[in-house]
């Protein structure tokens, strides 16, 4: 009997974190005791100014078909905020609003992939990545990038990867999973070398743009170097910084021909997010952003303080993450390890299915993000939970022999 599944699903795999999360969850339902680090989404509500905007729009009836690249409202308030953020002018035909940031990446290489296209991703990379490329007919060109350079792609990377069939160049800063940020004078240099290959597109992945610590600053490379700005497409979105992750709103800037492909693309397929989740992420955008300062401040805490217990764990080390809310440790020194049952740890997935089975705790393995031998835990969660985890993972690590 014939498959009823389409070809193009055998070149992809289903989300790893996703994944993750849902076996952690059905381990909680079976009554185990979990820790789950595995998720991407702060663990704060939704500010109450926002909550309260979609309230309000409900009440007033905004609960019909509206523009598929956003309201009139949601237009200007994300012109505004690349202006007033970015330095970046948009125009109403150069933006244009998705369900979520995962959907804004999904419509841009959709709309401007064709088969081979070849796209250069810096690993670790979010793990949707790859396979948004696949499903798109492209190649992803996967390149290295690791601790001893900050888990960012050099200039040399870049120059030497790049074809006659190179689309695109993705860019994560901060990143996810590693929370590196690239510099001002980083960007520049990699826009050096972009300079000199006009037919290559950007994407720059900003999510995670207002979660930044210590004196760390962020930039992006269409206001670094304003000459790309014309094949440079930025994204961004409400659900990080703004703890709205279930409400899936992404948006992005970008040149009038691949914003118009796009929406061709959309138009076809989701038409538009919730008008509900449009009129909160015009207050979120619009409105008091003092919270973000507030969360960042818990972030950091609970940043240095995992740091500080993963460092003290034996074959564990973990560099101090400036952006974001993962910590990416390595796990080498546990690699050719045996568990108490007998099995030995081959790989960083080995050491994470033993950390879930023994001790209940859930991360994400670092091949999923492309560069082993790590993994990803997220602290976007509170301190007791974080302390336990800690300590079951020193307790997993005193364990092998």
């Amino acid at each position: 009997m014939k498959s009823f599944q389409a070809d193009r699903l055998k070149r992809i795999k289903p989300s790893m974190t996703v994944a993750i999360n849902v076996k952690a969850n059905a381990l909680r339902a079976e009554g185990r005791d979990v820790l789950v680090l595995a998720a991407g989404e702060p663990d704060f509500d939704t500010p109450i100014n926002i909550r309260e905007a979609a309230v309000k729009a409900m009440e007033e009836g905004q609960t019909r078909y509206v523009p598929g690249k956003g309201t009139p409202a949601l237009q200007k308030a994300i012109i505004n905020k690349f202006q007033q953020d970015n330095d970046i002018k948009y125009t109403p035909d150069e933006i244009m609003a998705g369900v979520g940031g995962k959907h804004i990446i999904y419509n841009a290489m959709m709309a401007t992939l064709n088969p081979n296209d070849e796209v250069i991703i810096p690993a670790p990379y979010w793990v949707s990545y790859p396979d948004i490329v696949m499903l798109a007919e492209g190649k992803p060109v996967i390149v290295k990038c690791d601790a001893s350079q900050g888990f960012k792609i050099t200039p040399e990377q870049l120059e030497k990867n790049i074809s006659e069939n190179t689309k695109w160049l993705m860019l994560n800063s901060p990143s996810n999973p590693t929370g590196a940020v690239y510099s001002s004078s980083e960007l520049k240099a990699l826009s050096d070398v972009l300079l000199k290959h006009p037919d290559v597109l950007i994407m720059s992945d900003d999510i995670y743009e207002k979660i930044i610590y210590d004196d760390n600053k962020f930039f992006t490379i269409a206001s670094v170097e304003p000459g790309l700005k014309n094949r440079t497409l930025t994204l961004n979105g409400v659900s990080k910084s703004y703890c709205m992750t279930g409400w899936r709103l992404g948006y992005c800037g970008g040149p009038k021909e691949i914003i118009a492909g796009m929406n061709k693309i959309q138009s076809q397929s989701t038409t538009s997010t919730s008008s509900i989740s449009m009129a909160a992420s015009v207050e979120a955008l619009n409105g008091n952003q003092d919270f973000i300062e507030k969360h960042n401040i818990q972030f950091k805490e609970r940043r240095d303080m995992v740091v500080e217990k993963l460092n003290k764990i034996q074959g564990l080390s973990c560099a101090v993450p400036p952006g974001a809310f993962y910590v990416y440790p390595s796990c080498e020194g546990v690699i050719g390890k045996r568990t108490p049952k007998g099995n030995t740890i081959h790989t960083d997935e080995d050491f994470m299915n033993y950390l879930l089975d023994s001790e209940g705790v859930a991360g994400v393995h670092g091949e999923a993000f492309g560069l082993s031998p790590y993994f990803r835990l997220s602290y976007a969660t509170d301190n007791k939970t974080l302390i336990e985890a800690c300590e079951r993972i020193e307790r997993a690590c005193s364990n092998l022999k």
